[in-house]
């Protein structure tokens, strides 16, 4: 069936939809979409049979939707309607809720519906929210859906009595969300942030300047005057409240009529607004032995029979020049420690890790210069470990990668994913740039060097975890939730820890690293990246930067991305299917 997706943006949903139904054998073509005209565009140029709204903030015209099919995402339960579905959702503290795929009509989200999932709720954001529960709730829907229509069954009416659970709810506006620091308590500022999380965030003033906030986190121990900040961490900071303290680890400034402003750590953001800014530093150990939710930490070690579990929950899966050097330093103290055998890199809960920091790159006084600073930082890094003999290394992807992401994921001697985990492994989208992270040494030692000109050269396609098994990118995936598959990860880090022949692995690791060293030394993949990338970054073409900057404000201008199922793909569905 050809199929197009009209997205706002082309994000992690519509990207998983797409790995979904390309496996199936659909022919999807994608256009990000910011008008109806755009989308009459889009709609005459493809033809499509069917029309899917994975994320479209924009309302579908008549035009299209009376000559065509067209199937609306809705992150919310049977006969839920609104833009602010998940906002409600964690405001109210809902312990249950939905997805529902219907089809556009005249009304806003009031079209028979095709399919529909409910999932628990976890207290956490909206975005992270989105990430997992949604996103997977969505794809089983959207996979129904798409096969009850080929096989000709009818939908059901949205508002059907007995079926429903929603109803119609107005947008979250910022007087709902606001926060009163004298007078809501921790839980109440949590919530309210968390249901802004990703989007619009909560609108808040900070010594006389307005912010939106983002990245919430519990602190038990620190305390101080409501509304005042009492220390910082890692580019967070610390905010007292009428009966405790949170963790606040983004800002944006709000938008001036002059100017136009982007998500920043909160000491950066709030450097570049008050100079004068200044709150002490609070550290803790990243083995400091803390229950969860204790307090805010990016990064994290932990013990356990035989196996160091190394965490690091960068927000959004970017890393900074020195967030790349901390984790170096904290992956230093892992390697070091004698009583384990195996390491665990464990990324974060959404992310793994999407590579260089392009925000902080952007807000620097030398974008080239820090652009240069930070890769060079990840490649450090990146280094450390394809050179570890004393530990296996074993990276756990429970959230997505891209970019130098998926080459860091790789430098590991085994690599394992949820199994709805997204692969973005591609660089050059971004104005050219070439990138490092040892990725021509990385990706061709496991899928070979035609495979890797495909991953990482146009159209720039995303990438499933079960094409990514299929083709050695990954060594396994598996779990359905982030529980279960950090569970099993447990338990095959542990058993690798004990395995009788651990010695032996690791010392035909040390073989096969020599092996490749003298065909060509690590030193000299890196010099080579680094000098592609170099000319992106000072060379008189400026592509990479107007690409960043673009990126950083959210100035993609609405383009028509063809994404075709490749031809092994549909080779695979039809064996699948036979």
């Amino acid at each position: 069936m050809r199929v197009l997706f009209l997205v706002s943006a082309h994000n992690s949903l519509s990207q998983r939809a797409w790995i979904a139904l390309t496996e199936l054998g659909h022919e999807v073509a994608v256009a990000v979409v910011d008008s109806a005209p755009a989308m009459e565009a889009a709609v005459g140029e493809h033809r499509p049979q069917l029309i899917v709204c994975p994320m479209l903030k924009r309302l579908i015209p008549e035009s299209i939707w009376a000559g065509h099919r067209c199937l609306i995402v809705h992150p919310g339960p049977r006969g839920d309607r609104g833009p602010s579905s998940l906002d409600w959702a964690i405001e109210l503290g809902m312990r249950e809720w939905g997805v529902t795929v219907l089809e556009a009509n005249g009304e806003l989200d009031a079209g028979d519906v095709w399919a529909t999932r409910t999932f628990r709720t976890r207290e956490v954001g909206k975005s992270s929210l989105y990430r997992h529960e949604v996103r997977r709730a969505a794809i089983e829907a959207l996979v129904e859906a798409v096969g009850r229509i080929a096989g000709g069954a009818p939908a059901a009416p949205a508002l059907d009595a007995p079926a429903v659970t929603g109803r119609a709810r107005p947008p979250m506006t910022q007087d709902v969300r606001a926060i009163d620091w004298r007078a809501d308590g921790t839980d109440s500022v949590i919530r309210k942030i968390r249901a802004a999380e990703g989007h619009p965030g909560v609108l808040d003033a900070i010594e006389g300047t307005e912010f939106h906030l983002f990245g919430v986190h519990r602190e038990q121990a620190l305390r101080g005057r409501a509304g005042e900040i009492i220390a910082q961490r890692s580019g967070a900071i610390c905010r007292a409240t009428v009966d405790g303290a949170v963790w606040i680890t983004h800002l944006t400034r709000r938008d001036t009529p002059q100017e136009t402003f982007f998500k920043l750590p909160a000491t950066r953001a709030l450097a570049l607004a008050r100079p004068e800014f200044d709150a002490p530093e609070v550290p803790v150990p990243i083995d400091a032995e803390l229950p969860a939710g204790h307090t805010f930490r990016e990064i994290a070690y932990q013990e356990h029979a035989g196996v160091g579990y190394l965490h690091f929950d960068f927000y959004n899966g970017a890393m900074s020049t020195d967030q790349c050097r901390r984790l170096h330093e904290a992956y230093l103290f892992a390697r070091s420690r004698r009583q384990t055998k195996v390491i665990a890199l464990m990324g974060g809960s959404d992310f793994f890790s999407n590579g260089i920091h392009l925000n902080v790159i952007e807000a620097a006084d030398d974008p080239a210069a820090e652009s240069w600073s930070n890769l060079r930082a990840i490649d450090d890094l990146v280094r450390e470990i394809i050179e570890t003999d004393s530990h296996l290394v074993l990276s756990a992807l429970a959230g997505d990668a891209a970019a130098g992401g998926v080459p860091f994921a790789l430098a590991a001697d085994r690599v394992v994913a949820r199994e709805d985990v997204v692969l973005n492994p591609y660089y050059r989208h971004m104005g050219g740039l070439y990138g490092s992270e040892y990725w021509t040494y990385l990706l061709p030692r496991r899928v070979g060097a035609e495979l890797t000109a495909r991953l990482t050269g146009p159209p720039f396609t995303s990438l499933g975890t079960r094409e990514a098994v299929e083709i050695g990118l990954l060594d396994a995936a598996f779990g359905a939730t982030l529980d279960s598959f950090r569970s099993q990860v447990r338990g095959m880090a542990e058993r690798l820890a004990r395995t009788p022949d651990l010695g032996q692995r690791l010392e035909d690791e040390r073989r096969r690293r020599a092996r490749d060293e003298e065909i060509k030394p690590l030193n000299a993949y890196r010099k080579e990246e680094l000098a592609r990338s170099y000319r992106c970054f000072f060379g008189e073409d400026r592509s990479y930067h107007q690409a960043r900057h673009r990126f950083v404000y959210k100035l993609g201008a609405p383009c028509a991305l063809t994404q075709p199922a490749p031809a092994e793909a549909l080779a695979r569905a039809a064996r699948r299917a036979a």
